[in-house]
């Protein structure tokens, strides 16, 4: 499962939000970067959760609403 989920980071094509593709060799980098890591932790999470007996749905939905909760400090102010 591990090469699924790394081949389909090395398949993400990144945008800006005028839908350009994000060309630059070092921010596609960091990009995969924090990728992995935010992959380590959640996978290290969910495995600490199961272990402990949680319920595994409600813990992906946890972190799927921790996701949309999310605040762009950047967005522009209407």
């Amino acid at each position: 499962m591990a090469q699924v989920e790394k081949s389909l980071e090395t398949t993400i094509v990144w945008r800006d939000p005028k839908g350009n593709i994000v060309a630059c060799v070092e921010k596609n980098k960091v990009l995969r970067e924090n990728l992995d890591e935010i992959r380590q932790i959640c996978q290290d999470a969910l495995e600490d959760a199961v272990l402990m007996d949680c319920d595994e749905h409600q813990f992906r939905q946890v972190l799927t609403d921790l996701v949309q909760s999310l605040n762009n400090p950047y967005s522009a102010k209407d």
